[in-house]
Formats: C-alpha cells, structure tokens, sequence
C-alpha cells in the first residue's frame, strides 16, 4: 500500500524521472538550500525586529535604499504605519475654512459657491454656520433647475459627525462599510470642529490625490469662472499671468504664481486667505498637499484719490 503522506524527499524521483537518483535527491537539495539562502537573508535582514514604530520605518527606508521595495512603496507603507496614530482632528479641515451652502440662500448664490469651488458635497446649515442639518450633492442642486418647485430641504442627505478623537483607521474603516465620503468633526463640547473625507483620510497613505477638479485635462492654468473672475493654478507660470492679466509682476525671484504668492504672505496658503500681489488679489480655493492647486483671481479696487 503507498503511504499517502510521503516524505518530502521521496517526491524528487516521482517528478524527475531518472536512472541516478542520487543525483536527484543532490539536486533537490541544492534547490531547497538556495530556498533556506534566500530566506536567510531575509530573516537576517529583519532580525533582530523593529521594537519601535521609528525602527521599523528606519528598516523600510534600508530596504528603499536596497533597492528591496519601490519609493512609492515605502512611503505608502510609513503612511499606514503613522495614520494609525492620527485621528479626525489631525487630517480634518477646519471649520474657519469649510465651504457651506445657506439652507435659505438664493439659489443662484449656491450655484455659484458650488461652481467656484469645485466640490461635489456641502455640508448645510441653517441659521448659525455650526447648525449643520445635512449635507448637499452638487449634482443634487441642479434638480432645482428643473423643477423649482422642490424644496432644497428635501435634497439634503443625513450628516454623519465623529469626534475629533476618532482615529483614522476606524473612520476608513466607516467610511467603506457605510458608504459616506464626508463626515462632519465635532469637539468635546459638540459644536463643529471641521470636516474630513474619505480623500483626506487616504492622502495620510498614499499622499496627494487627483481628482476632476485638479486635473486640468488639457485646459489653461487660467479659466474664466461663471462670475467673470479668474481661476488660476498654482503652478501657473508667473510669465503667463503677466500676458493675461496684462500685469508686471516680478519674473526674477519665482517661477510660479503660487511661489510669488506664499513669499508675499510669509507662509504657505491656506484655503480661505487672499492676499495682493500688485493690482490682483489671489484667493485660495484649493489646497493638496501642502501646496495651492487653484488661485480666485479678481483686480484689486482702485485706491482712494488714485
């Protein structure tokens, strides 16, 4: 009767037929010893493990520099490693520059909040701007201009809210299963802290992430808003704001409107703040990665007796 667990050696003859079975029995073994190298050097490479997290990020950046695993790699793996210290409060977007819509606005007002900036959901409030009572799509707005009848109230979808203590793991993990892409944060004492999405939370892994907004697809760095103002990148050379705007600002120092317009405020721009720079006035509407993507673009006013 055969044995139905043979032994590990004994499958060398049954795969490799042959006349010199000792060569076979040699030869397996060579490959099983280069199996036991190469795990070796792993272990060795691992051993003795990381006892921080800060070893264990200075051991993927060995690895980076073995050439063991990809940048971009590497950088995802430390992001995962560090989100798991973060909470809502540390990848929200603060209150003092969350774009709302006033339940009670005109309507064309909120087409024009939705169309300069460029999201696809609004947290809405009513009365006080802390008085959020739901969140809007963007695409839900249009209705309106179909049937203007509906009452706006009717489009609003629940809010979710999660304290600022809530770590990021777990609201990736709510986001997935329950399907929501932005979340209201409240502080301790419950009035609103800021918002986060499902964007915010991934950047903290994989960093900067595109979206139809960011991507100009081809178009100009400068685009005429429904306003009549200018959206402008913050890449946009300086040299090409000059011909448009038919200015002089300087060429010498910075290449980009964005670098011209951070020197000027003494930091980098936050979402929200404008500053002057000559006859303009930039206005951020949107910031990735630390860096601004899209400037508002209006003249300044004319001075008093100019």
């Amino acid at each position: 009767m055969s044995d139905p667990h043979p032994a590990r050696p004994a499958r060398g003859p049954d795969k490799h037929a042959g006349r010199h079975a000792p060569a076979h029995r040699g030869h397996s073994a060579a490959g099983r010893g280069e199996g036991r190298t190469l795990l070796t050097r792993l272990l060795e490479f691992l051993s003795p493990g990381p006892d921080s997290r800060d070893e264990l990020i200075s051991t993927l950046a060995d690895a980076e520099q073995r050439e063991l695993i990809e940048p971009e790699s590497r950088k995802m793996l430390e992001g995962v490693l560090r989100m798991a210290d973060l909470s809502a409060g540390d990848a929200m977007i603060p209150a003092t520059r969350m774009d709302l819509l006033d339940i009670d606005a005109p309507y064309e007002e909120l087409l024009h909040l939705v169309i300069d900036t460029g999201h696809s959901r609004f947290p809405a409030y009513e009365g006080r701007h802390d008085n959020i009572i739901g969140i809007l799509m963007a695409k839900d707005l249009l209705k309106l201009q179909r049937a203007p009848e509906l009452n706006l109230r009717t489009l609003l979808r629940p809010a979710v809210f999660v304290p600022e203590s809530k770590g990021l793991n777990e609201l990736l993990r709510d986001f997935r299963s329950n399907r929501n892409h932005l979340a209201i944060v409240i502080d301790e004492f419950g009035n609103t802290a800021g918002l986060i999405t499902i964007e915010d939370v991934l950047e903290e892994i994989v960093g900067e992430i595109e979206d139809e907004f960011d991507d100009k697809d081809g178009e100009s760095d400068i685009y005429t808003l429904a306003d009549g103002s200018q959206r402008v990148a913050g890449d946009a050379r300086i040299v090409d704001v000059n011909q448009a705007f038919a200015t002089g600002l300087p060429e010498d120092e910075f290449d980009t409107i964005g670098g011209l317009v951070a020197h000027q405020l003494g930091h980098v721009p936050r979402r929200g703040e404008a500053v002057q720079v000559g006859p303009l006035v930039f206005s951020v509407m949107l910031t990735r990665g630390g860096a601004v993507r899209w400037f508002k673009v209006t003249r300044a006013e004319p001075a008093d007796g100019g």
